[in-house]
């Protein structure tokens, strides 16, 4: 293997890094019951595991490597662009910053950001008025701020695959939409009637053509 071994065993990027997208994602969910402080945990620990690779040790190419090396002869499979493996894979030339899914890939994450942030709003105020949060994105789909979350992870995806990450993606969601179930019950609970005509009108995780037809004609 060409070692460009200058592309790893940068942990001090990882801390960095990972403390940067920890920290701004907080600010935003701002985690308060056990629930949430498990939902921001299993994001945290994806970050974690993706900077581990992109910047410590690429245990993915390590795995990856004698297949990289048949497939994709006189590629340095250690260099940081090799890293972004959809670019590598697809035999894309130039720079990875520039190719579609990377491109992609920051839409999804700035657009997981934006809806989380937009969603922790109204989330913040109807809890301190002990109210049902039903405006903004909450008008549209029940969980917006799980559905920012997945967002944010398969951005991620895009930008920069690993092993460990794809294996912990499905779980992550699986483990999102079971808390989102959670939080329904509690909801049915404490607002009853309110709530269960709140979900009636309003999808859990995608919202519907018609319901949007209906906002824009309004």
């Amino acid at each position: 293997m060409n070692a460009d071994t200058s592309a790893y065993g940068l942990w001090s990027l990882v801390v960095i890094n990972s403390a940067v997208f920890i920290i701004f994602a907080f600010s935003f969910a701002k985690p308060q019951t056990s629930r949430d402080w498990r939902s921001f945990g299993a994001f945290s620990g994806f970050i974690v595991a993706l900077f581990a690779e992109m910047y410590g040790f690429p245990l993915t190419i390590y795995l990856m490597s004698g297949w990289l090396q048949t497939r994709y002869a006189g590629v340095d499979i250690l260099s940081h662009e090799s890293g972004h493996l959809w670019h590598t894979l697809f035999g894309w030339k130039g720079d990875p910053h520039y190719d579609p899914l990377h491109i992609l890939s920051i839409a999804f994450i700035a657009g997981g950001f934006i809806l989380l942030a937009g969603a922790w709003k109204v989330l913040y105020q109807a809890q301190r008025e002990h109210k049902l949060a039903t405006t903004g994105p909450y008008a549209r789909i029940r969980h917006p701020q799980y559905v920012a979350f997945v967002f944010i992870l398969f951005g991620f995806l895009l930008q920069w695959p690993t092993l460990l990450t794809l294996l912990m993606f499905p779980v992550l969601v699986w483990m999102y939409v079971r808390l989102a179930h959670a939080e329904e019950r509690d909801a049915e609970d404490y607002f009853g009637e309110q709530w269960r005509e709140y979900a009636a009108r309003t999808p859990g995780f995608i919202p519907s053509i018609s319901q949007t037809d209906n906002a824009q004609s309004d």
